[in-house]
């Protein structure tokens, strides 16, 4: 293993948030030596480059997405439009397998890493590569709703199914609210691309690669891996927890300034990664939530539905109320950086797997507001199986929260005379330093190597 190096190409799925983890793997398996061959959507390119630190390994490789009739001109990936859009993105990349078929055929790589893109199984196999599924999702999330114990594609799937765990499925804390369980499988089965529903398309990906890999460790997830080896009878790899290298750039000097003149671990900072779009309402109760705790806080969201600005959509004298504690942006920010900032205290995020990686190995408490998807069963597993965040509380049935939730939630971790509280931090540090325990993920890295290896020898 140790004397030879592989060619792998990597294609994720068009959204930043797929993208961003496959270039972190890229740079893990590059310091090993092994040569990457990156597609990607062209525009995008410049968006990802400065986290390729070894661009004498990584190549990125542009690719020109076809324009689907019903996407706005120029639209690549799922940060260009709404979600009701994505399946015409995905159609996008599916009419993209004729190239990516002749840049396999000429660059003859031993893998091939993707996600949604189903049809590369079938192709590989042609081209003598094999196919490794690279999960973004956690395998929780996987076990949980796309299950061949399920037999959707038999059956077909509603909301009240998945108020329970499929068959044979771990023990856990993943309890699903009916309004969750609704909007779920209303995904699961929805049309995502070029007439194929979101869990065909999964199905078929997990079904016919020749081995499933995880951005996690066993002492997280290993059983829902497990599980998932039984399901699919492929074999299950994890690559540890892929903790991207803390950036070299030092924070911008605004931020800083902005940060600096609050007491240490005093700020409240608040992201939902660069999709996440609110309701007006939602949004109000947020940063009135905020505002309740008498912390100085960070907000940075996309403005809210029906709203050109973040500052438009705010609450009647909230900015006047707030001045010099609130602090709102509407555009992106350096999040890794932030989460760092001696005066960061508290992170309330939208439970994307990208970020949360990112915190667990930060001093900033979680408050764990999920929206859609994968990150509802990504909540469940922190505030649930792991214990090392507080979610916000929502009604059973409609999913609200109010200012008084969001409130309540900082404030358990607020307080260092509450029970939870104290579970929730003490969880947390000992999680953060098992993360970063020296040789942990290289002793992943190597493994996940060593089991490709087999897999071509």
């Amino acid at each position: 293993m140790a004397d030879r190096s592989f060619h792998i190409a990597m294609y994720p799925w068009f959204a930043l948030g797929h993208i961003t983890p496959f270039v972190h793997m890229a740079n893990k398996l590059a310091e090993r030596g092994h040569k990457i061959s990156f597609f990607l959507p062209a525009k995008t390119q410049h968006k990802v480059e400065a986290f390729n630190l070894h661009p004498h390994l990584i190549t990125f490789i542009p690719i020109i997405v076809p324009h689907v009739e019903g996407l706005p001109l120029g639209a690549e990936t799922t940060n260009d439009v709404p979600f009701p859009l994505h399946p015409l993105v995905m159609t996008a990349m599916d009419l993209t397998e004729p190239g990516i078929e002749a840049y396999l055929r000429e660059l003859k790589p031993h893998f091939a890493f993707y996600d949604f893109t189903c049809w590369l199984p079938p192709l590989t196999r042609r081209l003598g590569i094999k196919s490794v599924v690279y999960c973004i999702i956690s395998s929780a999330t996987i076990g949980y709703l796309l299950s061949p114990a399920r037999k959707t594609l038999e059956k077909g799937i509603i909301g009240s199914d998945l108020l329970e765990p499929p068959e044979g499925f771990p023990s856990s804390s993943i309890k699903l609210r009916a309004h969750e369980a609704q909007a779920l499988a209303a995904v699961t089965t929805m049309d995502y691309g070029s007439g194929l529903s979101f869990v065909e398309r999964q199905l078929m990906s997990l079904s016919d690669c020749d081995i499933i890999g995880f951005k996690t460790c066993r002492e997280i997830e290993g059983p829902y891996g497990e599980y998932i080896r039984s399901q699919f009878g492929k074999p299950v790899i994890f690559a540890g927890p892929v903790v991207p290298n803390p950036p070299k750039i030092a924070l911008e000097k605004q931020w800083e300034k902005l940060l600096s003149k609050f007491q240490p671990k005093t700020v409240i900072f608040c992201a939902f990664g660069s999709e996440c779009v609110l309701k007006k309402d939602r949004f109000q109760e947020l940063v009135l939530g905020l505002e309740l705790t008498g912390l100085p806080f960070l907000v940075a969201l996309k403005p809210p539905m029906g709203a050109e600005t973040i500052e438009s959509a705010l609450p009647e004298g909230f900015q006047e109320r707030l001045k010099g504690r609130g602090i709102l942006h509407g555009g992106w920010v350096p999040q890794q950086l932030i989460l760092r900032h001696s005066s960061v205290g508290y992170f309330v995020t939208h439970c994307g797997s990208g970020s949360l990686a990112e915190a667990m190995v930060s001093d900033c408490q979680l408050v764990l507001l999920p929206h859609v998807g994968d990150q509802i069963i990504n909540a469940r597993l922190m505030a649930g199986d792991l214990k090392v965040g507080v979610e916000v509380e929502k009604g059973d049935e409609d999913g609200v929260f109010t200012k008084y939730d969001v409130c309540k939630a900082v404030r358990t971790l607020m307080d260092h005379d509450n029970e939870l509280g104290n579970e929730v931090r003490t969880n947390h540090a000992k999680w953060k330093e098992f993360l970063l325990k020296p040789g942990l993920e290289n002793s992943y890295m190597d493994d996940f190597v060593m089991q490709l290896h087999a897999l071509v020898c």
